[in-house]
């Protein structure tokens, strides 16, 4: 909501070790490389706020010799200076002269959101003051005169004390370091106009006036804060997205020496050509190519599929996937910073950037409203002092015209109708992360769709167990308690609390199955050409129409298994629920083109592209967007969370995974995706009511300021008609309530039949 950081100095207090900008030599070693003598340094800079930082940061460092370009993310408010040559550029004392502290930019750094903290500390008192300043100006207002009048104004004058003090003091120091180094931003002019409404109030009180003002200050503070909190809020949601990615990046991983020594390595130090060793239940670090060994990884942070992806030797294994089963010996083929999940975290950033342009305006038009009320209030009070000459007039009108502008209705305007919508479509079981999303929901015309754990549960479940013989199916379940396979998983529900068959042994093959022996007997459960070895001889005609997991008793196929990842509940409905409002539905998935169009089939979306890699799903964002349509963007996975950052907004259900949870901006709590319409639906519904109540505030004021310039009101009146355009704006937003709920039982009955008949035996 402005340019300068509330609490800026307490943020530099945790972050930076030393008082004194760091050496060349340790910019260096925090730069990276970049090739062709071109190195990068990132900064932290807490105190930039808003797009007058940005633009003075990036002309600033640009000026400097050597610096190719300059760029600030103000979600993670982070500097990335591009520069070249073996001396470093004066980066920190370019920064110092234009008054921002900077220190280099640590991601193990992630301490307590000390800001966050303040402002709302601030918001509490300057909400407790101005609550009671204004109990104690209506006992003035309904006619308390003499010493009484004079205590109230007494107890109002010490009341707004420690909110200008404390509340106020964000906005205070703000503006002394904007004018200290020679710059305006937007807290000068509160500031300026917050102390003079206190000091005029002051001296009415001294000299036994009948009115003070200290409601008008102290109130303006408080609606002031509420905006800047929230904006706060928002940011730091982006930041923890983008941390918590990061984190899923392994710390090291073991090394295997050309003398076959091992060792443990930072994975800032894994090279290209380097043997790792990957342990079951381990992530891979970097990118690298399976030397030897066989297992099964869980490859969806990348295509965003809950099944299995079978590696052995030659295959391409990518940074932050998980190995399931077994030991597997990789050479690694890039360094963390060139990996996948890199890669991931750089667009999740350059979304965020992209999204901080969209919010920059907002804040720059936000920040013309306090600038043109204290104007207005300074024009009056020259006007009157021109045409009467009576100072006392003058200020008295001037101060008129400052409370009857006070943004109170404006300032209510959007966040009480946030306020209901997000109560309203919690009580339908979605949870809304931020309140600017409700207003990007209500302009979208495009949605796309992730496959796995969006549309469908992204959970196998077994489809023909009433044509499996159910002792055979037993087995098989008995079997799969050893495996943490999805597949397993599945058949595991099937089996007894108390295991019927007693195996003499259990092993798990990686990438192939699992082998029981029992009795003499050799069962084998897993795929269809390493279980029944001796299928051609028996089992072959009988089963061979079902998918390719088995059971196999000693090579002879005795069961076979077909798994499917069913539907959400009313994911058609739900389509065809965004259909009806006008937005054209796509769906993007890693998944295989037969698998997307089956799925596509059943939920009646007509456009889908399968096979794509998470910078593909940006790409076809990006592309939409270049084409002029505003993006919802429904995901899951870890792989879906940049595009969820890149769409103009976004949404999970609470089963996404927790990146792709906290980068969105709608959670849904339940299994039925007509949270999605309803969403939309009450989006839009309060984006009509935010437009009512701006038009509420715009008439009212284009109503009331000029009668109160012409100096008809009274600084009574203009308090009075102040707060009836609160009670107004505030009765308008309570009708959201009034909407129809959603019918979830009724969404409930018109399941799919086929995954009704599902349910376990």
């Amino acid at each position: 909501m402005s340019c300068c950081a509330p609490g800026a100095e307490m943020a530099l207090e945790i972050a930076t070790p030393a008082a004194v900008p760091p050496s060349s030599e340790e910019i260096k070693l925090a730069s990276r490389s970049l090739g062709g003598d071109i190195h990068q340094t990132d900064l932290s800079v807490p105190t930039v706020h808003c797009g007058a930082c940005i633009q003075t940061i990036e002309a600033a460092l640009g000026s400097i010799e050597n610096v190719e370009s300059a760029r600030v993310n103000l979600s993670t408010k982070r500097v990335s200076i591009r520069w070249h040559g073996d001396s470093v550029p004066p980066f920190f004392t370019v920064l110092g002269r234009l008054g921002y502290q900077a220190h280099l930019f640590d991601p193990e750094i992630h301490a307590k959101d000390r800001t966050l903290s303040e402002l709302i500390r601030a918001v509490a008192v300057a909400g407790f003051a101005a609550g009671n300043i204004m109990l104690l100006s209506v006992s003035v207002w309904s006619g308390a005169e003499g010493p009484t009048r004079d205590l109230f104004h007494w107890l109002s004058a010490l009341i707004a004390i420690p909110a200008l003090a404390f509340a106020g003091g964000i906005y205070f120091r703000s503006a002394a370091n904007a004018l200290r180094h020679g710059r305006m931003n937007m807290d000068v002019p509160i500031a300026v106009g917050v102390s003079l409404a206190y000091a005029m109030s002051l001296y009415e009180t001294i000299n036994h006036g009948e009115h003070a003002y200290f409601d008008a200050s102290v109130s303006l503070l408080f609606f002031l804060l509420i905006g800047r909190t929230l904006d706060h809020v928002m940011r730091e949601r982006a930041r923890t997205a983008v941390n918590g990615l990061s984190r899923l990046a392994v710390r090291g991983s073991i090394v295997l020496r050309d003398d076959e020594t091992r060792e443990y390595v930072p994975v800032a130090e894994l090279a290209p050509g380097m043997r790792l060793l990957i342990a079951a239940g381990e992530r891979v670090p970097v990118d690298g190519d399976i030397i030897s060994g066989n297992s099964d990884l869980d490859c969806s942070i990348v295509s965003g599929e809950s099944a299995p992806k079978t590696v052995s030797a030659g295959a391409h294994v990518q940074a932050g996937t998980l190995n399931l089963t077994g030991p597997v010996t990789m050479q690694a083929t890039a360094a963390a910073k060139d990996s996948f999940l890199a890669e991931m975290v750089r667009l999740m950033e350059a979304a965020e950037g992209g999204r901080s342009r969209y919010r920059r305006i907002a804040d720059r038009v936000s920040a013309l409203y306090a600038p043109v009320v204290h104007l207005a209030a300074f024009a009056t009070f020259l006007g009157w002092m021109v045409a009467s000459g009576d100072w006392h007039r003058a200020i008295t009108v001037a101060i008129a015209v400052l409370i009857i502008t006070c943004p109170c209705a404006l300032g209510l305007a959007v966040p009480i109708v946030q306020v209901v919508a997000a109560r309203r479509l919690f009580e339908a079981g979605v949870m809304v992360k931020n309140g600017s999303a409700m207003e990007r929901l209500a302009a979208i015309d495009a949605a796309v769709f992730d496959k796995t754990g969006t549309l469908t549960l992204g959970l196998p479940r077994l489809l023909n167990a009433a044509s499996i013989d159910p002792a055979m199916l037993a087995i098989a379940a008995d079997m799969a308690a050893h495996s943490r396979h999805p597949f397993s998983k599945a058949l595991v529900a099937y089996g007894s609390a108390r295991s019927r068959t007693k195996f003499d042994r259990v092993q798990e093959e990686p990438g192939f199955g699992i082998e029981a022996l029992a009795d003499g007997d050799t069962w084998r459960l897993g795929r269809r050409g390493w279980a029944g070895w001796k299928a051609r001889t028996g089992g072959e005609g009988r089963y061979g129409g079902f998918g390719g997991t088995v059971l196999a008793k000693n090579g002879r196929i005795v069961a076979c298994f077909a798994f499917e990842d069913a539907t959400r509940a009313d994911a058609k409905a739900a389509v065809q629920g965004l259909k009806d409002a006008g937005i054209s539905v796509e769906m993007l998935s890693g998944d295989t083109a037969r698998a997307c169009g089956e799925a596509a089939g059943i939920v009646s979306i007509e456009n889908f592209v399968p096979a794509l890699l998470p910078s593909g799903k940006v790409e076809r964002i990006e592309t939409l967007a270049r084409a002029g349509h505003k993006v919802l963007m429904v995901g899951d996975g870890l792989n879906d969370t940049p595009a969820l950052g890149a769409a103009h907004v976004s949404m999970a259900p609470a089963t996404a995974a927790d990146i792709g949870r906290k980068a969105a901006d709608f959670v849904f709590l339940r299994e039925s995706l007509l949270a999605v319409p309803l969403a939309l639906d009450v989006s839009r519904k309060a984006g009509r009511l935010i437009r009512q109540n701006i038009a509420i505030a715009i008439i009212y004021n284009a109503f009331a300021v000029p009668i109160a310039i012409l100096g008809h009101v009274t600084p009574l009146i203009a308090a009075i008609a102040m707060s009836a355009s609160s009670l107004i704006v505030i009765a308008n937003a309570l009708r959201l309530q009034a909407t129809a709920k959603a019918a979830p039982d009724a969404a409930l009955a018109r399941r799919r039949s086929d995954v009704v008949g599902m349910a376990h035996p």
